[in-house]
């Protein structure tokens, strides 16, 4: 007998609801076929089986609370468990599901299943099909392309054969779990159902779309709170089922109208002659691309925003790498760069100033007595900020490895979302790309970023003379609410110089 419990939900993390069952006692679950589903304040998980056997009893009810490790259910080993013999019902269902695939493709057929789409992503949208009901494919060729806020995920075929149906539309948002597509092996008899299999198919999604699905139990709740008609609320979930998230979208959303009843919709797009429009192309925005343009707004739209600027001398900074980076390298096995100068300079800076390490909660002001460091980092499918906790605990060789570790991930999408959470302060390197000048954007709920910029040869006067220095220019933006000017330009004005005179951080001036 194997336990299942409640896997680890991710930090600060510490209940969730049972949202649904996928299973019942006496069904046979398969190795890593998804048992349950919970629900979080933050992400939605799902439970796979341990083990092969039998589901014997499900201890924690659709709609209950449970804690981290509690006993969700538990599963018979083997295959000779007598649940499924005792129940006589299940067993006809399950026959009539598994006949007609081999009759309406006209031989063997395989599943097209969401591939693993990384840790805590627990949803993507079907972005493209490359292929076709009827088109013949080979073993692991691409048949569509799914979309995460993250990463953009091929599928490729399990097994050579011809398309028969597509489950999963463009456009559509499915779990982790979900079937995209059914393949047939025979390739005539597969060829000539395809039509028939797609129109039989057709009625489902009509069917499915008027809301003949099962709720999340915590959406329930609190739509039943609000008085809100649950057909009126959109669902984020499987086969438009509402989420949690979802209902609460819908509680802010009057209070959103009330306070700006003239949204992006009043300002539609200027005409366009028809010479024009025939030159132009439409692309949906990526899921990422579409989540980065919401928070940057909601950054505009919340915080006072206001940006102080200097400019810095490098060269010191660059003549101590130049100095040490080779003995760096072989003592650390990582490059030394100019990305930990900052981070320490910043670190440096935060503590005399803390409220730009703050945060406003309500009508609070939570300083925090740590740095969780943000560094943007540029990816081929958008800007993420991976966080590297306790920066102001860390060395300049632990600071480099955790950024190159962090920039690695981010490049092959393979950040989680928890890397990404909890930072207290963000540093943005547009220097790397050519900027010059720029006013970087908060990332909210923060009061303070650094843009960093290109390292210029620029003639300085220097002690009555001109001199040629590597000059680069700093930019804090910060949020007006809770750091005056003051705070604002003292913050810039250290971490100048830490940056003119890096002895500074050593002697903590």
């Amino acid at each position: 007998m194997s336990e299942i419990r409640v896997p680890t939900l991710g930090e600060s993390v510490t209940e969730a609801t049972v949202a649904t069952w996928f299973k019942k006692p006496g069904d046979t679950v398969a190795v890593d076929e998804m048992l349950c589903e919970l629900e979080t304040d933050k992400v939605t998980v799902e439970v796979p089986s341990p083990v092969a056997g039998t589901l014997s009893e499900i201890v924690a009810q659709e709609g209950e609370t449970v804690g981290v490790d509690a006993l969700l259910a538990q599963v018979s080993e083997g295959d000779a468990a007598p649940a499924p013999a005792a129940k006589k019902e299940p067993a006809p269902e399950a026959a009539a599901e598994a006949t007609p695939a081999p009759s309406s493709a006209g031989g063997d057929t395989t599943d097209v299943m969401v591939p693993t789409l990384g840790e805590s992503v627990s949803e993507a949208t079907v972005s493209t099909w490359f292929k076709k009901v009827g088109d013949t494919v080979a073993q692991d060729e691409m048949l569509c392309e799914l979309e995460t806020d993250k990463v953009s995920v091929e599928v490729p075929s399990p097994a050579a054969g011809t398309l028969v149906e597509i489950l999963a539309e463009e456009g559509t948002t499915v779990d982790a779990s979900a079937k995209l597509a059914v393949l047939s092996s025979e390739g005539g008899a597969a060829a000539a159902a395809a039509p028939a299999a797609s129109e039989a198919s057709a009625p489902a999604p009509a069917a499915s779309g008027g809301k003949d699905v099962e709720n999340a139990p915590s959406a329930n709740k609190i739509m039943a709170e609000k008085g809100i008609d649950p057909a009126t609320v959109k669902g984020s979930g499987r086969d438009g089922r509402v989420m949690k998230e979802d209902a609460l979208k819908a509680t802010s959303a009057p209070a959103a109208a009330a306070s700006a009843p003239a949204p992006a919709a009043s300002a539609p797009r200027a005409p366009v002659s028809s010479d024009d429009a025939s030159r132009e192309e439409r692309v949906k925005m990526t899921r990422l691309r579409q989540t980065i343009a919401r928070r940057l707004k909601e950054s505009q739209n919340t915080a006072a925003m206001l940006t102080t600027y200097n400019e810095v001398d490098m060269t010191e900074v660059m003549a101590l790498r130049n100095e040490y980076k080779d003995l760096f390298l072989k003592k650390h096995g990582v490059k030394l760069g100019f990305m930990s100068f900052f981070t320490k300079a910043c670190v440096h800076a935060l503590k005399e100033v803390p409220e730009v390490n703050a945060e406003i909660d309500g009508t609070d002001v939570v300083y925090k007595n740590y740095v969780h460091m943000g560094i943007a980092a540029g990816t081929p499918t958008g800007l993420v900020v991976p966080v590297i906790r306790d920066a102001d605990q860390m060395g300049f060789a632990d600071i480099e490895k955790a950024i190159a570790e962090k920039g690695a991930r981010a490049r092959d999408g393979k950040l989680s979302m928890a890397e990404m959470q909890g930072g207290s302060f963000t540093i943005s390197n547009g220097g790397v790309y050519g900027s010059l000048m720029s006013s970087p954007i908060l990332n909210p709920p923060q009061s303070g970023i650094l843009g960093m910029h290109k390292i210029q040869d620029r003639p300085m006067a220097i002690g009555g003379q001109v001199v040629i220095r590597p000059m680069m220019y700093l930019a804090l933006s910060y949020d007006h609410r809770i750091v005056d000017g003051k705070g604002a330009v003292t913050f810039l004005v250290r971490v100048k110089e830490a940056l003119e005179d890096p002895r500074r951080l050593l002697m903590d001036l």
